[in-house]
């Protein structure tokens, strides 16, 4: 679905955008993700209040997070997005799915959203972040011990 005017294709270039990096999360490539964002992107998330910067991004919320879960997925079909009028900067925000583990290694469901901001240098350019936010759902338990 389309929000604030949207133009199809860059609606559907940030959905990819997502699928893209919802792909590394799945896969566990820190270094694949990074591709997807910019050095000096800033984060807010589950296990850190602000972050500034990609090293501290992928340190302080990536790895605490992706070794611990499974199937992480974006939807895609339940992306917002708006485009700036030069269509350089875009806002999209959306649900995922992932499942996490207690401690015992039981399997729960592990549902989110996440938000992010994109920009790219030109029309025909890549999408990458300067901001993410990326939580559970409320209710969700905050830490998963990961399958044993």
């Amino acid at each position: 679905m389309f929000g604030f005017d949207t133009p199809r294709e860059d609606h559907e270039t940030i959905g990819r955008w997502f699928a893209d990096w919802g792909g590394c999360v799945a896969a566990k490539d820190f270094a694949g993700a990074r591709a997807y964002f910019d050095e000096a992107a800033l984060g807010f998330g589950t296990w850190m209040d602000m972050v500034e910067g990609l090293d501290r991004l992928e340190a302080e919320q990536w790895r605490s997070i992706w070794p611990n879960i499974a199937d992480f997925h974006h939807d895609t079909g339940t992306l917002r997005s708006a485009v700036s009028p030069d269509r350089l900067m875009a806002t999209g925000m959306l649900i995922w799915t992932s499942t996490g583990f207690e401690e015992n290694g039981t399997p729960y469901a592990r549902p989110g959203r996440t938000t992010a901001i994109l920009v790219r240098d030109a029309v025909d350019a890549p999408w990458r972040a300067i901001h993410t936010h990326v939580s559970l759902f409320r209710g969700v338990p905050q830490r998963s011990y990961g399958p044993l």
